[in-house]
């Protein structure tokens, strides 16, 4: 992911003259606020719900052994990877979100 940024950026320091003149990419002030907020409860309640359907995968894989059901255990260990995999696709999805921000951003 770095060679791509540490790419993107010769070509912008390399540019001599800017795509369009006198023109900085922005978000509108009114439309910004609202995003960033969406944005922010979005990855908040995503990365909430991650935990909680980890939490229930170890309830549902301690349930499952004591009780002797290996089906109920399995999908609790189902669950908790899915939980992990849904947690770092939240992060990943930030990160790259703000790579790209910051791109547009060092272009102008």
């Amino acid at each position: 992911m770095s060679l791509l940024i540490d790419t993107a950026n010769q070509f912008v320091i390399l540019a001599d003259d800017p795509i369009v003149p006198n023109y900085t990419p922005s978000v509108p002030a009114p439309v910004k606020g609202a995003t960033s907020q969406i944005l922010g409860w979005t990855a908040g309640g995503g990365l909430a719900l991650a935990v909680l359907g980890g939490l229930i995968g170890w309830a549902a894989i301690a349930v499952g052994h004591n009780t002797e059901r290996a089906g109920m255990a399995a999908r609790g260990k189902q669950a908790i990877i899915w939980s992990l995999v849904a947690g770092m696709g939240i992060g990943v999805t930030s990160g790259l979100v703000m790579a790209f921000y910051n791109m547009s951003k060092g272009g102008a």
